[in-house]
């Protein structure tokens, strides 16, 4: 990364305006290099935001045309549902128990549902045939945030995913993606939305020109087509933190004395693990690896003080978990 951020200010990018060829070329770039290596279909279409937060406001103001349901299991899955709830059109919601799978049926008279696929505060996930299951006329959308990057998604089987690149993407925080596909875009044109400056058809006009409405965060856009054109493609990212993720389970359960948070196999995260312990438990734990210069990941929300999180993306390499199972069978 560090050599990716020299190279940014050797070649002048950064003082390019978002107008220019330069900039206009490496965002066209960076769009092509992304979709190749993400298997994204060629008819998806890529934008750029400031965060996955702006992308749920986007959804919103672009995307619904009277009603949001939202299925949820978590905090960042709930955060959606109550930030929507605030913007002026009917909303409801399903929650489920985090140690089971969902298992509700698209009957709802909304127009868009929107899924947490992979939930951050209990390193819980909904599995893509889930999703390809889903027979609706409703625009399926997902907050990916904490997986894209990491593990092979079934692009066809949603409508609108969106993200921000510090997870599984490697990069500093500051920029969010927003993927449509033909069905999005078409319910975009229909609802007609120019009244925001957010707004998701104002955002595709400059788009369809290689630029950006707003001064973008032409640093996260240059590290990103970078990233992109270094890293094998998602099948093999895919296998291999399958593969530690198992690995690293089953390490915890045979290995430690410690619990994972989740019981159930099938709803386990492939990019993040949660530990649990007591208070006292995970205090001392988080001590040992502040010595040995590791850092955990605090528990989130009613778990904050009794569990810890492992960040299984791409960027962290084997010889880290290494260092990590050393610690914790001590």
């Amino acid at each position: 990364m560090a050599t990716y951020l020299q190279d940014a200010m050797n070649e002048g990018i950064l003082s390019q305006n978002h107008r220019s060829m330069p900039f206009m070329e490496m965002l066209k770039e960076c769009i092509l290099v992304f979709k190749q290596k993400q298997k994204i279909p060629n008819n998806y279409e890529v934008y750029f935001t400031s965060s996955a937060t702006e992308c749920w406001e986007i959804v919103n103001q672009s995307l619904v045309k009277n009603h949001s349901h939202h299925v949820f299991n978590g905090a960042f899955g709930e955060k959606w549902f109550e930030y929507a709830s605030r913007l002026g059109k009917t909303t409801s919601s399903s929650k489920f128990d985090f140690q089971e799978t969902f298992e509700g049926n698209i009957s709802s008279s909304a127009d868009v549902w929107c899924f947490t696929q992979n939930e951050t505060s209990n390193a819980t996930q909904i599995n893509n045939s889930f999703f390809g299951k889903l027979n609706t006329e409703a625009l399926i959308a997902l907050d990916v945030t904490s997986s894209l990057g990491g593990i092979e998604l079934d692009w066809k089987s949603g409508d609108i995913w969106l993200a921000s690149v510090q997870k599984c993407l490697g990069l500093p925080a500051g920029m969010g993606i927003i993927i449509c596909s033909p069905k999005a875009i078409k319910r975009a044109e229909e609802i007609g939305d120019y009244n925001h400056y957010n707004c998701l058809l104002f955002i595709r006009d400059n788009f369809k020109k290689y630029q950006t409405h707003y001064t973008p965060n032409i640093l996260g856009i240059y590290l990103l087509m970078r990233v992109m054109q270094q890293v094998p493609d998602i099948q093999t990212i895919n296998s291999l933190l399958k593969e530690r993720a198992k690995d690293f389970y089953e390490f915890i359960s045979q290995e430690t004395n410690l619990d994972l948070l989740i019981k159930n196999e099938e709803v386990r995260s492939q990019t993040v693990i949660a530990i649990k312990g007591t208070v006292d438990e995970i205090l001392v734990l988080k001590q040992k690896a502040k010595e040995n210069n590791i850092i955990l990941g605090n528990g989130y929300g009613a778990w904050k003080d009794t569990t810890f999180r492992i960040a299984n993306f791409p960027a962290i390499e084997d010889w880290e978990f290494d260092k990590l199972k050393t610690l914790l069978s001590q």
